[in-house]
């Protein structure tokens, strides 16, 4: 990767980081270009409209990331229960490494910003219906209809984004389990 890239690419990464762990409007633009090692010109070059343009690229690779973690699970998971057991334990995983310092990697940036911020708004839905996308043919595969499956896979995401914020606060992977716990339930 290119010296030029490899800086646009540590701006994004590392604001993506720092917006889901400490928030968006706490975190500044100078805090990302130290931690990013990236120097001050790369910001202004790549993101030259600043701080919302720089997550809506965060924004965009977080909803990214996800999914590529949910198709692999929706491509090995046999059951939504199954599913919903690899997702949980994903994200139960992702908040013990972070010291439950860590959420859904765009929730706390959709929080502060939607609606206000028509392209973090956007890149937000995107990420989401994307999502919703992976996850529904996991519930076809059982047998939903088209809008069961839809459905069903929003209100999994919804749960999980709860036990997320649940779990942050109780400092326990709990919550995460307990989600999971309901799809088996539902599967039985």
């Amino acid at each position: 990767m290119a010296n030029a890239a490899k800086h646009k690419d540590a701006l994004v990464r590392t604001a993506m980081r720092l917006f889901r762990q400490q928030g968006y409007a706490s975190t500044g633009l100078q805090q990302i270009l130290v931690e990013s090692g990236a120097p001050k010109g790369s910001l202004y070059h790549y993101f030259p409209d600043g701080k919302e343009q720089l997550a809506e690229a965060a924004v965009r690779l977080a909803g990214q990331l996800m999914g590529e973690m949910l198709a692999a699970h929706a491509e090995r998971a046999a059951t939504p229960a199954a599913f919903a057991k690899a997702y949980c334990a994903t994200m139960a995983g992702w908040m013990k490494e972070s010291d439950f310092r860590s959420g859904c990697p765009i929730a706390t940036t959709m929080l502060e910003t939607a609606p206000h911020s028509q392209a973090l708004t956007k890149a937000g839905a995107d990420a989401i219906d994307r999502w919703i996308e992976i996850i529904a043919p996991v519930f076809r595969r059982a047998g939903a209809t088209a809008a069961q499956a839809r459905s069903a896979a929003q209100q999994l995401i919804a749960a999980v984004e709860g036990a997320l914020v649940i779990a942050r606060i109780r400092r326990s992977a709990t919550p995460l389990l307990d989600v999971a716990r309901s799809f088996k339930a539902a599967d039985a």
